[in-house]
């Protein structure tokens, strides 16, 4: 990824936002652990420098895997270099229309040819053993209904009103729109790097200006946000929380700097007692905490839509929050949900 630094520092726009979007298309394939080649560095940085055209770099992929074709190709480097530049193309063009029908063609678009099912909708029945699962699988939907449920999703987010929502509260919805057709993962493989490809364009349809850093660094992260989004053992005390999806949201969008470490969404993660890059996320010494106390002093009464308001925080992050001061004995809740009030019981 160093290899596109030195067009993002000489500043010149149509090289800098060049270089950007290679470093996403080069960046995503990290979900699958691929890795692009040499040649596909070199050609990408022809194709910012303005020497080749993309299409000429899709050109020049190809001719080179017939030249040198890729034996037994473990590290399945020829489908990142293409991969990779597909999604350049894709993330160039200025088009997009919201439908189901543009989420199969950019499935069809980046694995043409790669895969034999490329931009259509999987027959079978799928499970993947997930790292931070401790090797367990999110329940995928399944072959009978995808189709169905793909479009009923579509409908119903068609159908949604924006109108008068908080930027926060857009982007929660966002990220639950994105989360739930990610896990009916209608495609065999290549599920993600579409479902990133997609949200990206999407993004781009409000004017969000996306930060491209994230998708470029931390697409391992967005995938295992998404796993933890979506998997749940009440047997084992683990529940479903998009509490790291919102982090990985509040920093692609709103200029947030959470701290994303893969390590924290194991379900098996235990927080290091003396780690001083956590000092910040101790529940007494915590900002964010510091903030609700001091907000609930002034409303006792404030629910967890007007604390996120006040701390510019999503609701999820209060709630979370919240549920630390109440386990730590700093604040109680006195009567109900609705009509009761936060108490502080100790500052």
């Amino acid at each position: 990824m160093d290899s596109f630094e030195e067009y993002l520092r000489q500043g010149e726009p149509n090289k800098a936002e060049k270089a950007k979007v290679w470093k996403i298309a080069i960046g995503l394939q990290q979900v699958d652990g691929l890795k692009p080649s040499d040649y596909l560095i070199l050609t990408a940085k022809q194709n910012i420098e303005g020497d080749i055209t993309i299409e000429e770099v899709k050109q020049r992929i190809d001719s080179y895997y017939k030249q040198y074709p890729a034996k037994n190709d473990e590290n399945r480097t020829e489908e990142a270099d293409k991969v990779s530049a597909r999604i350049v193309e894709i993330l160039s063009e200025q088009t997009f229309t919201f439908s189901p029908a543009e989420y199969l063609a950019i499935h069809r678009r980046l694995f043409q040819d790669i895969y034999k099912f490329a931009g259509k909708i999987r027959d079978y029945n799928i499970t993947k053993q997930e790292w931070v699962l401790n090797s367990e699988t999110v329940l995928y939907g399944s072959a009978e209904s995808l189709k169905a449920t793909l479009e009923y999703d579509f409908e119903q987010e068609k159908k949604f009103n924006y109108k008068g929502l908080s930027e926060q509260e857009v982007i929660e919805h966002i990220a639950h729109f994105i989360s739930y057709i990610w896990q009916i993962h209608i495609f065999g493989e290549g599920n993600t790097r579409t479902t990133a490809i997609f949200l990206i364009k999407y993004l781009r349809s409000f004017g969000f200006d996306v930060n491209n850093d994230l998708f470029a660094e931390r697409s391992w992260y967005f995938r295992n946000a998404l796993v933890r989004d979506n998997y749940k053992n009440h047997a084992k005390h683990i529940y479903a929380t998009n509490e790291f999806l919102l982090r990985f949201f509040e920093n692609l969008l709103l200029g947030e700097n959470h701290i994303l470490k893969n390590r924290e969404m194991h379900v098996q993660f235990v927080e290091p007692v003396n780690d001083p890059v956590k000092v910040e996320n101790d529940p007494v010494n915590n900002l964010v905490n510091g903030s609700i106390l001091q907000h609930l002093k002034q409303n006792p009464k404030a629910n967890y839509r007007e604390l996120a308001d006040k701390t510019r925080n999503s609701t999820a992050t209060i709630k979370r929050h919240i549920q630390e001061l109440k386990k730590i004995g700093i604040i109680e809740r006195i009567g109900s949900d609705k009509a009761g009030y936060w108490k502080i019981i100790t500052q």
